[in-house]
């Protein structure tokens, strides 16, 4: 019997190392159909905040929410930053508080309350007439959406083979921009509206995105790694099969998950929050939150009030919107062009090199925001406009996708969903901090930095480079028990890509 179940455990090893990208689609269909069914809450997610930074540009809502401020209406920098900061305020709270009933009911359970919750917290979004009320639902709506950006990649990374786990865990980034790209084109298109609906509708609007999972819910499988962790093996063994061909051998799939969940035991991982900071963790929990906290620290909350910013650096309202769709337009075509570069380059060598570029993009946008008499020169105007599209591209061509994938490689199966959850509540944290600073650093009647910013950011990228550099690993093609035995052993970061097990 024990031979046996070595014979199966290597035959599962040796399909996982030999199966390419191509055939990986064809055996798992299902796989890749649910994993994108349970990322769907993450386009909620990327949807909202995106809407709310594009609100403060539209001149219905700055007329009914703000104040008159020279010849127009703006929203005040401590109202702006209070309701920007509801959503990851929320996050923090919600990602944190995802983890426990993930572990306990499941990811499919799980996905179903926040789906339900959605659907009431967007009443109080789409009735509200004054500041507070909004703030209310902000807040509220974050606990929920905080959720999301935690059970999607687990389940993305538990349900597919090792050639599918860097595109489907990608494909969360994909989701952010998608959301971000629709509530950017909605607005576009309410901006001009003269009442109350051009942020009613926008708002309504997230209903669609609840009516669209609520029917799937019964049909999705469970995540087979959680089903045989809590010892329900015959269920696991059912949604293997669900998830795959008739042509894989789930027996063997499944006899690798219990053997890599013996040896996470062994190693005593836990499946605590104060286990991912244990010697057995400590590294891994890490690399999950840092690569995952680059993203804020090299300037994408800049994403959020990309219309805005068009408008301060002296872009006419309408083409500002513009501009802000084809901000998002060409983030969605860089996500897309990342899963190519993730089947023939490493993770690590994509994050870096990404990283580098972005910061320099962003020194450039800073420098030219120095030229002398900026707003009479329309063409400079138009250039740092058109690189912060530029660093878009790249940043989701790069660190944007590739984070998810190794936020979802480095932590172990144990504590998948709680390292997700760190790192999320920890980008939230730093989220705040963002949504505190830059509204008074961007707002004419505060610090009007503008393009300046760029400085700040770029610098913050470089110092980023150098800790991704000496500790982010190459993990791509390793299954998750060959990740538990490098890290267990203390390989080094440089040696991750050619170790021998």
């Amino acid at each position: 019997m024990i031979q046996e179940n070595e014979d199966e455990i290597r035959e599962a090893v040796e399909i996982e190392h030999s199966l390419d990208f191509f055939d990986a689609i064809k055996l798992y269909p299902k796989a890749i159909g649910w994993s994108t069914f349970f990322s769907l809450g993450v386009i909620m997610l990327a949807f909202d905040p995106q809407l709310l930074g594009n609100l403060y540009a539209m001149p219905a809502f700055q007329r009914d929410f703000g104040y008159k401020y020279e010849d127009s209406y703006i929203i005040s920098a401590p109202w702006q930053t209070g309701l920007s900061m509801g959503n990851p305020v929320g996050q923090v709270l919600g990602a944190l508080a995802a983890g426990y009933p993930m572990e306990w009911f499941g990811r499919k359970k799980t996905f179903s309350v926040c789906v339900i919750g959605t659907a009431a917290i967007v009443f109080i979004q789409f009735f509200a007439r004054s500041l507070q009320v909004l703030l209310v639902g902000e807040l509220l709506g974050g606990l929920i959406l905080g959720a999301y950006v935690v059970i999607a990649p687990a389940y993305a990374s538990e349900v597919c083979p090792v050639a599918l786990r860097g595109t489907l865990t990608s494909y969360i980034n994909l989701c952010f921009v998608i959301g971000q790209l629709i509530a950017n084109g909605v607005t576009a298109g309410t901006s001009q509206l003269k009442n109350h609906w051009g942020y009613s509708i926008p708002f309504a609007l997230q209903w669609f995105w609840v009516l669209l999972i609520i029917p799937g819910i019964p049909f999705a499988p469970e995540s087979p790694w959680w089903l045989a962790r809590k010892g329900k093996l015959e269920e696991a063994e059912h949604s293997l099969c669900r998830l795959a061909s008739p042509q894989v051998n789930v027996k063997s799939t499944l006899a690798m998950i219990i053997e890599t969940d013996r040896f996470e035991h062994e190693m005593e991982a836990g499946s605590t929050y104060l286990d991912c900071f244990r010697k057995a963790n400590l590294r891994r929990t890490e690399i999950a939150v840092g690569v995952y906290s680059i993203q804020v620290l090299s300037g994408i909350y800049l994403i959020n009030y990309g219309t805005y910013f068009f408008t301060l650096a002296g872009l006419p309202t309408q083409k500002a919107f513009d501009m802000g769709i084809g901000f998002l337009a060409v983030g969605f075509l860089g996500t897309c062009f990342s899963w190519i570069l993730l089947q023939h380059f490493g993770r690590r060598r994509i994050y870096n090199v990404g990283l580098m570029i972005l910061a320099i993009l962003q020194l450039i946008i800073g420098a030219l925001d120095c030229i002398p008499n900026y707003r009479h020169h329309t063409s400079v105007i138009w250039a740092q406009s058109s690189l912060m599209v530029i660093w878009n591209f790249f940043y989701d061509l790069s660190i944007g996708p590739v984070c998810f994938v190794i936020i979802c490689e480095v932590s172990a199966t144990k504590v998948r969903g709680k390292t997700i959850a760190l790192a999320t509540a920890v980008q939230a944290v730093l989220g705040i901090v963002m949504t505190v600073a830059i509204p008074y650093l961007i707002n004419p009647d505060q610090a009007d930095l503008r393009g300046k910013l760029g400085f700040f950011f770029g610098g913050l990228a470089f110092l980023c480079l150098i800790w991704s550099h000496f500790r982010v690993p190459e993990t791509k093609g390793r299954t998750f028990e060959e990740l538990d035995i490098m890290f267990e052993r203390g390989v080094n970061t440089s040696e991750f890509a050619s170790y021998k097990i």
